[in-house]
């Protein structure tokens, strides 16, 4: 059975989600954030993450609000931070993605509108395949990975933990890139890309962050 929600955020990444919660009907208790503030749902303001200390774990679920413009550390540490506490994560589809039956989502995945996601993918734990994005067969994306709008992950490709493909972003296939690595907004990446690094351009080339 479906429980409450509460989301962490209230920006621009949180409106989205809620929108997709809301198709699937689910009962949303309200949001946290830094300082009390509206909601365009009219969302109930529950007060900063302290909350979570006065909650049982099995009684509700989390959804992640926050995005990223880049690599951040932000949505991990908050993300295990509350794991490490009991809480679990909700995996987030919107109905117009599509999911091929053999992906595999992790624990507070998020898929946004007309996303594909084709055979044999992974998916790790609290990654956002954001909208529009095509990840083809047999790709492995790690754990709190951003996948922007409109960008295209070509097959068999490894994207390491904690990395951010920029919005646009397109990469052939059999490209692994390691984690920690930022790649920008249009880049077209035709090599392999280490841990730690910036990519840009066409063809993409790497900078160590």
């Amino acid at each position: 059975m479906n429980k409450p929600i509460i989301i962490l955020g209230n920006g621009g990444h949180a409106s989205v989600l809620t929108e997709i919660l809301l198709l699937q009907n689910r009962k949303i208790l309200g949001f946290t954030a830094p300082e009390e503030q509206t909601n365009s749902y009219d969302l109930k303001y529950l007060g900063t993450d302290v909350i979570f200390e006065n909650y049982n774990p099995l009684e509700v679920e989390l959804v992640l609000g926050l995005g990223t413009v880049g690599i951040s550390n932000v949505r991990q540490s908050l993300y295990k931070k509350l794991k490490n506490q009991g809480y679990t994560f909700v995996i987030c589809v919107h109905p117009r993605a599509i999911i091929a039956s053999t992906a595999t989502l992790d624990e507070g995945t998020q898929i946004m509108a007309g996303a594909v996601v084709q055979p044999h993918v992974q998916i790790g734990e609290n990654t956002i395949i954001n909208t529009g994005a095509i990840i083809e067969h047999d790709c492995i994306i790690g754990a709190h990975v951003h996948v922007a709008p409109g960008t295209t992950l070509s097959g068999n490709i490894q994207i390491g933990d904690c990395t951010h493909i920029g919005t646009g972003a397109k990469i052939i296939q059999g490209i692994t890139i390691g984690s920690h690595s930022l790649i920008g907004a249009g880049a077209v990446v035709v090599n392999n890309i280490s841990s730690n690094q910036k990519v840009i351009g066409i063809p993409a080339k790497s900078h160590r962050i």
